[in-house]
Parts: C-alpha cells; sequence; structure tokens
C-alpha cells in the first residue's frame, strides 16, 4: 500500500450535518498540473474530521466532487473547492451539501503545466 498525500470520502449523495472543516490551499497539483484560483486568491476544501479514538488519532478528510470545466480534461474527479465567501455556509451547514458541494463555474482555475512531476506534496497548504 502506498501513502496518500490527501484523505478523501465520496460526497455525493451523502449529507454531513457535524465534524465539518475546511481545508485551507493556494492550490493542487495533478501530476505535471498544477491548478489555483484564477484570480490568485486563497480557497479551501470541503472536508470532515472524525474525533481521536483510544486507538485512532484525529482524522480529516476532503470531500470530492465531479469536476469542473477546467479540470475535467484532467482527471474525472477534484476536491470541494469552496471561495472565500462560502466557507461559513460550508461550516454552520447554511445551505445544503448539494448546493455547496458542486463544481465552480468554467474559468475559475487556472491551469499551469509542469515539465516535471513536482516533488511539492499534491495539495499546498
Amino acid at each position: 500500500m502506498t501513502a496518500r498525500a490527501v484523505t478523501v470520502v465520496r460526497s455525493e449523495g451523502r449529507i454531513f450535518p457535524t465534524h465539518r472543516c475546511l481545508v485551507p490551499a493556494s492550490e493542487f497539483r495533478h501530476r505535471s498540473f498544477s491548478f489555483s484560483l484564477a484570480n490568485g486568491d486563497w480557497f479551501y476544501c470541503a472536508g470532515i474530521w472524525r474525533p481521536a479514538t483510544d486507538d485512532w488519532p484525529e482524522a480529516y478528510a476532503i470531500l470530492p466532487i465531479e469536476p469542473n470545466a477546467d479540470l475535467a480534461p484532467f482527471h474525472t474527479r477534484q476536491m470541494a473547492v469552496l471561495t472565500r465567501d462560502q466557507r461559513l455556509a460550508w461550516l454552520h451547514g447554511l445551505v445544503p451539501e448539494e448546493e455547496i458541494l458542486r463544481p465552480l463555474p468554467a474559468g475559475t482555475f487556472r491551469v499551469k503545466r509542469h515539465s516535471i512531476n513536482p516533488v511539492q506534496a499534491m495539495l499546498a497548504v
């Protein structure tokens, strides 16, 4: 088994009434491409967390969704990206999951190709 940079939990058709969290990031990577917001701003990945138990430490997972038009040519899934104005709606459950855990509009992401595979982890936090 190989180590993963990020743990993910499928989000479609599920509700997350508690234990929501945010993972701040400036970009994420897939193979030799990096993706960031076109406006250069930081963003958040929607996540959930689990409290520690006797035999396992506190942990979190990022929620994947279908990709938006910018990312679809590169992968069949993407992290649920939230903009700054969406962060409190996610944390406090102000809108249903299906309204916030969905792809952002086309043109939201800037795609940058790298000449070699990056050494940096897949998620730059």
